[in-house]
């Protein structure tokens, strides 16, 4: 029986539009038989040329620089909403109304009021949601999973997690819209925090309170012409005008769970030497375990169970014997990369549609996350702990 053909309409052309869809084409590659077979119909970009370009690049059957189109398109089953954060509630919410399931970039909205009225929109029209926090899908985050659930390293004590990059540490980098609040609603808080806080909560439990100390470094940069975002790759007229940044450049936060495990969480884009430095590292009363994204092959594990003479920490590389691994590569350690992430969150959004389950990260997770970045900025204001308020009556 051959896999049922779902149509998908992408908004946004940037380079996450790129990693999607790579994804769509990739997945039954690597996950066969797939559980539904993605077919690119339309991409939309406000900007008609990006449009044009990408529909022939990326393989889409058609092009708009109206984004309503793929709503109003009933040939259309599933919206991917890879623009500013500042569009993403407006168009999810007509998404779920038009009965269409939806995946989204991270963060899920500009404020967890937004991201409330999307999960209950998703909710009431029975849509299914995926949120794009990618990373937790890496085989050897999934098994570090796998040994907590197991009690491999027994009751959870602390953790610390980081995120740290340096594509903004200089002051020429210019002003994108990650650097404007009104767009992006926080800065490396929203941009790359949100990921290790997603990770962090996956992993250790729900966060019930934090303690948070933000930083704007460089006050103020050169302006872009145009929307286009190339990260530390982007550059602008020597004398261009400069603008105030007005969004966080660094945030560093200790986090107390529910189940009464704590830790601390550091995220920031002006790190020089520090290019996508995902870590965590999570102590337990029987073993410990370290991740680091830039070795994504590689799971460090050290079990107190081990004998005395051979305690330490050792390395599990992933491959065929490890989550997802019968789907990806026959050799442990022979490369996971971002693309793969991609590829595995789209297996897991579409055999949720074939299976009628919850895709996870969803956007209850996604309000979830936004709901411990209220507490973060709250928090850096105060410079008091701050409660996380509670979703579980939703």
């Amino acid at each position: 029986m051959k896999p049922e053909k779902i149509n998908i309409g992408l908004i946004g052309a940037g380079f996450m539009a790129k990693a999607h869809s790579i994804a769509y084409a990739g997945m039954p590659m690597f996950f066969w038989p797939a559980p539904a077979i993605p077919v690119k119909k339309m991409i939309v970009d406000m900007n008609e040329s990006i449009a044009r370009d990408a529909k022939e690049k990326l393989a889409f059957e058609a092009y708009s620089t109206d984004w309503h189109d793929i709503i109003n398109d009933p040939e259309i089953s599933v919206v991917d909403i890879c623009t500013p954060n500042n569009v993403h509630a407006e168009i999810a919410i007509a998404a779920a109304k038009a009965g269409k399931h939806i995946i989204c970039e991270k963060p899920l909205a500009l404020t967890s009021d937004e991201a409330k009225e999307m999960y209950l929109a998703a909710k009431k029209n029975h849509v299914k949601t995926m949120v794009a926090f990618n990373y937790r899908k890496t085989p050897a985050v999934q098994l570090a999973k796998k040994y907590i659930d197991e009690g491999a390293i027994g009751e959870i004590l602390d953790f610390r997690g980081t995120y740290l990059q340096d594509w903004s540490a200089d002051p020429d980098s210019p002003l994108s819209w990650r650097f404007q609040k009104e767009i992006c609603g926080s800065g490396a808080l929203g941009d790359i925090g949100t990921h290790v806080v997603d990770m962090l909560r996956f992993l250790v439990g729900d966060f019930k309170r934090v303690n948070a100390r933000t930083a704007t470094y460089i006050k103020e940069r050169p302006l872009q012409s145009g929307m286009s975002d190339s990260l530390g790759n982007a550059r602008v007229e020597q004398n261009a005008p400069k603008k105030a940044v007005d969004v966080d450049d660094q945030c560093i936060f200790m986090v107390e769970c529910a189940n009464g495990a704590f830790g601390s969480i550091e995220a920031t884009r002006n790190a020089w030497g520090r290019n996508n430095y995902i870590t965590f590292e999570i102590h337990g009363t029987e073993g410990s375990i370290f991740f680091n994204y830039e070795r994504r092959d590689e799971l460090q594990v050290c079990f107190a169970s081990d004998a005395a003479d051979r305690r330490g920490f050792r390395t599990v590389y992933t491959g065929p014997n490890h989550p997802y691994g019968s789907g990806l590569w026959p050799i442990p350690a022979l490369g996971i990369g971002y693309t793969e992430t991609k590829i595995i969150e789209c297996y897991d959004f579409f055999r949720s549609l074939q299976e009628n389950t919850e895709p996870v990260p969803n956007f209850r997770d996604g309000y979830a996350v936004e709901l411990i970045s209220d507490a973060i900025l709250e928090s850096a204001q105060t410079h008091e702990w701050a409660d996380v308020r509670d979703i579980s009556a939703l």
